[in-house]
């Protein structure tokens, strides 16, 4: 049973996600800050924690920035703005050095670290730890982080909704803290904090089929945009190209590494089929290739394509991939002498909350950085390795900046109130809750997936207003649990990727449809205002 509790907990700056952002955040604000960071499951999970492939940096004198930047623009289909590129590839090689300084145990080749390149990039610049990169990086930020006195790890605990002055009648909106639900105990609790950082991921779990973890359901985002800020371009969905394809096989991501040094993409003949759809073949950018996989699996009707690395030594592949290598074998495939069976799947947000440079949404002490936050880096696609990479610059950028403001914040404490309980029951139809998700990701494959058309695109605005509208009478009328939570945020981050999708009236990058299939010559942002969103009249 859900119930609420007293007083609220004080804390100078509140993270909301415990991944590569929120943390290398919290580990760059001063020690006299008291920091709370929360995850909504254990501490080892989420999308860091998944990660495979490495973090793209230029670290050769064979590289250079330009050539970094030139690479990003080009995969994010010329929509990427140059102010946030230039800044996160500039900070890159700095942002490598500090992980090395934590302790990330990336791969070294003799004296120097080993670099793999994956598609988009003209040089190999992709710094890696074997093929689980996240899980180094995740590890060592966390064992910094418990052993800092000033940040206290939270797990199990759910955000619910940002807590802001308006919301609470009072002058000056500014965002001061949040509701989270306690899963270990059922308590719905107040945060006050001066500060508060979006950090909790992106949204492919609003998909059928997806390469993340199940906690992708675009929190951070969905609370943001109940707050009042700008969501922007949230139409660009990226598919990973190759997830490994078994019954058994949830969510096992096949790292583009494995592209990067030398497989092959084959249809269930052995035929290599990239080289027809671009001259990069399997290095091209990823969406392209998720694009040909499914065009030639709906052309020949099958279940999936091949990615075979066979050619290469034995050796070779379990000594760069041997987490892959385990886990095929797991499940009866020995990547050394067989092709691995590949489908796409639902795998960045490459749009979300917008921001400054320095991480600033438009709510005044609210931030959002990584996957949740829209900066301009991605354009219409991201460029592999880029992510994590991201995630460490804007984090140290935000941690500078809370820094300097945290002396100009109002010393008055407004009172929040406890979280309202006296009108809600418990359910005894959480099948409702199960139901709606399924609903809800089956059609966002269907409509909004991979290739789009106008009709698809009505069909799924239709689907989202009516769970919509279901989904808010059962959050009014019960009480909250971490199932329900997820959905409401789904289903509001589906209206957003829907309204921007049908906004969009051309083909770049991830977004693809057959009624607009021309690039336009106008490079625009999809930028939602959640106070005059309304559907477009095409769709009413």
């Amino acid at each position: 049973m859900s119930s609420s509790q007293g007083t609220p907990l004080d804390y100078d700056v509140l993270v909301i996600g415990s991944g590569a952002a929120g943390l290398t955040l919290a580990l760059h604000l001063p020690s006299h800050l008291k920091i709370a960071v929360l995850s909504k499951a254990e501490f080892e999970s989420g999308s860091t924690w998944m990660a495979q492939g490495g973090i793209a940096a230029v670290l050769e004198d064979s590289d250079c920035v330009e050539d970094h930047i030139n690479d990003t623009l080009i995969a994010g289909a010329e929509l990427g703005r140059l102010d946030a590129v230039s800044q996160i590839v500039h900070n890159g090689p700095s942002a490598i050095q500090w992980l090395i300084e934590q302790g990330v145990p990336f791969t070294r080749e003799g004296d120097h670290f080993h670099l793999t390149r994956e598609g988009g990039h003209s040089h190999r610049r992709i710094i890696h730890a074997a093929d689980a990169t996240g899980r180094a990086v995740h590890t060592t930020l966390l064992e910094r982080a418990r052993s800092a006195e000033n940040i206290c790890l939270l797990d199990h605990h759910v955000a619910i909704d940002l807590i802001t002055r308006r919301k609470l009648k009072l002058p000056h909106n500014r965002c001061i803290g949040a509701y989270v639900l306690n899963k270990r105990d059922g308590h719905v609790q107040a945060f006050r904090a001066g500060h508060v950082v979006l950090a909790t991921g992106g949204a492919a779990k609003a998909y059928l089929y997806t390469s993340n973890s199940d906690g992708s359901t675009g929190d951070g985002i969905a609370m943001a945009w109940r707050a009042g800020c700008r969501i922007a371009n949230m139409e660009f969905n990226q598919f990973h190209p190759t997830c490994l394809y078994h019954p058994q096989a949830k969510s096992f991501l096949i790292s583009e590494a494995v592209r990067g040094e030398g497989g092959r993409l084959l249809l269930p003949d052995g035929t290599r089929f990239m080289p027809a759809f671009d001259e990069r073949s399997e290095l091209a950018p990823r969406d392209i290739v998720a694009r040909a996989i499914d065009h030639e699996m709906k052309r020949l009707g099958c279940d999936c394509v091949y990615l075979d690395i066979s050619h290469r030594p034995a050796d070779f592949i379990k000594e760069h991939f041997p987490t892959i290598y385990q886990r095929c074998l797991d499940y009866g495939i020995d990547m050394t002498r067989d092709p691995i069976p590949v489908v796409p799947a639902a795998h960045y947000t490459c749009g979300g909350v917008m921001t400054d440079r320095d991480g600033r949404t438009d709510l005044e002490g609210l931030y959002a950085i990584g996957e949740t936050a829209f900066t301009g880096l991605h354009g219409a696609n991201r460029l592999a390795s880029n992510s994590l990479l991201e995630c460490i610059v804007f984090g140290i950028a935000a941690a500078r900046s809370i820094n300097a403001e945290h002396d100009q914040i109002p010393d008055e404490k407004a009172d929040i109130p406890l979280w309202d309980e006296s009108q809600v029951t418990n359910s005894d139809e959480d099948v409702i809750i199960s139901h709606n998700w399924d609903e809800l990701r089956r059609f966002m494959w269907d409509y909004v997936g991979i290739v789009r058309t106008t009709k698809r695109l009505q069909r799924a605005q239709h689907r989202i207003e009516l769970l919509l509208q279901e989904i808010a009478e059962y959050y009014s009328n019960y009480k909250v649990s971490s199932d329900l939570i997820e959905l409401r945020n789904l289903a509001t981050v589906a209206q957003l990727i829907i309204g921007s999708a049908i906004n969009r009236k051309e083909s770049r990058g991830l977004h693809y449809t057959l009624d607009y299939p021309d690039v336009m010559k106008e490079k625009r942002d999809t930028v939602l205002c959640p106070l005059n969103f309304q559907w477009p009249d095409s769709v009413r």
